[in-house]
């Protein structure tokens, strides 16, 4: 496996504080924020876009360091029923990680609205009311599975090989089932990026996730949760409150091992070579309590402890 981190982790760093930084950790590379949810404070999507000699310095960055592009990321909602900017910037990083050689762009699925007379996402989590099931009918027949036949299609065309969904709450593949639900309808160039934190607030287990999804699993974000069960045992983990108020809520996104310690995430790592994965581990740093640097630092350091880097060679002797 290989280690690097999202550029977002150092999102309030110049593009070149946030190299040097990642030169001076010792990873291997950086996953580049392009849009969505990202301002994109190291990337101009629009600048990039058919500039082959932007792209070129761009790269030259990352090679004079010994850093390798990870993938680019459109994390964001493509199916937004009134942004249509979301869907076009995930087009765009496409188009974009296709002229670079980039075979890698991470995104989400996308949430659309409940009906065609709707205008705000909808995420069903509930089998009840029976109204659900239509609008769940809806997302997945008319908009996501055409949306995303469209992109794969895009994706051949411009050489991109795997487009890595993170599996997230208010999208519609957000666990295992769904991802394979839509990996069946639009083809195996959709794949999970397994970021565990989302899997442990929605209560499921990463550990099996990751044998499970197999080799489906086409990227790592490395992002830990921290469960807070006093408040859990009267809100649940369906939290709406601040992110910002770590003492208020049920479950908050937390720097690597206050969460969960370095044997949990021993064991992730070994669950991912179980399944067959043994690419990125690609640092996500969220915590609204540690400094951005400082949580990061902590992050690779219990990384390196525990993640296989060299590969197998064991065989029993001939005796």
């Amino acid at each position: 496996m290989k280690l690097g981190f999202v550029s977002d982790s150092l999102g309030g760093m110049s593009f070149n504080d946030m190299m040097d930084h990642a030169q001076r950790l010792g990873v291997s590379g950086v996953e580049v924020n392009t849009c969505g949810w990202s301002t994109a404070p190291h990337f101009d999507l629009g600048t990039m876009l058919g500039n082959a000699a932007a792209q070129k310095a761009f790269q030259a960055e990352f090679d004079r360091r010994g850093l390798e592009i990870i993938a680019l990321n459109a994390n964001g909602n493509p199916l937004h029923p009134t942004d249509p900017a979301q869907g076009e910037g995930l087009k765009n990083t496409i188009r974009v990680a296709g002229e670079m050689g980039i075979k890698t762009v991470i995104t989400m699925s996308g949430l659309p609205a409940g009906s065609a007379n709707d205008l705000m996402p909808n995420w069903v989590v509930s089998s009840w009311p029976p109204e659900t099931q239509e609008i769940l009918r809806y997302q997945w027949e008319e908009k996501l599975i055409p949306f995303w036949t469209e992109i794969v299609a895009l994706a051949n065309e411009c050489g991109v090989e795997k487009i890595a969904l993170e599996l997230h709450g208010n999208q519609c593949v957000y666990n295992v089932p769904s991802l394979f639900k839509l990996r069946e309808a639009v083809g195996p160039v959709i794949g999970a990026n397994l970021d565990p934190s989302h899997l442990m607030w929605m209560g499921a287990d990463p550990l099996v996730a990751a044998e499970v999804l197999g080799k489906a699993v086409y990227h790592v974000h490395a992002k830990d949760t921290f469960l807070n069960a006093p408040k859990q045992a009267t809100t649940s983990l369906l939290e709406n409150g601040s992110l910002m108020d770590i003492p208020s809520r049920s479950w908050s996104y937390i720097t690597l091992g206050f969460g969960h310690g370095e044997e949990w995430w021993r064991q992730f790592c070994y669950r991912l070579k179980m399944g067959g994965y043994d690419g990125w581990l690609s640092i996500e740093h969220e915590d609204v309590l540690l400094n951005s640097l400082e949580g990061l630092e902590k992050s690779v350091t219990l990384l390196k402890n525990v993640m296989p880097s060299a590969p197998a060679d064991y065989k029993p002797q001939d005796i």
